[in-house]
């Protein structure tokens, strides 16, 4: 393998690899990334005379992380919602883009193809 290659040059790498690189670095490095799951959840608000005594409840949205073997729930207010939204898609396109990569570096180690 080449100096240039093994430094992981631009020059060495095949298109589809560049592109997903590129991509995952502009997803680190200009946006925001969120490990989590979004949970919707409807909740009543316990007033006698509101929509959700009828049983038309109160959507709420949750982030859910797991950490250190615990599950944690987070609130998450509707002026957030999209902001996070985009943050936990951005983490969940992150981590393809780098199976991507692993798969093509899985198969030159597979082949024996620098």
């Amino acid at each position: 393998m080449s100096d240039k290659e093994a430094s992981g040059s631009r020059a060495g790498m095949a298109p589809v690899e560049r592109r997903a690189r590129s991509r995952l670095a502009q997803l680190i490095h200009t946006q925001g990334l969120l490990r989590g799951s979004l949970l919707q959840r409807g909740r009543a608000c316990g007033k006698s005379g509101c929509k959700c005594a009828r049983g038309e409840l109160h959507q709420s949205l949750y982030l859910v992380v797991s950490e250190k073997g615990r599950t944690r729930q987070l609130f998450i207010p509707k002026d957030w919602e999209a902001l996070v939204r985009r943050w936990v898609q951005n983490h969940h396109d992150a981590r393809e883009l780098m199976e991507e990569v692993s798969r093509i570096h899985w198969e030159r180690v597979r082949t024996r193809k620098k």
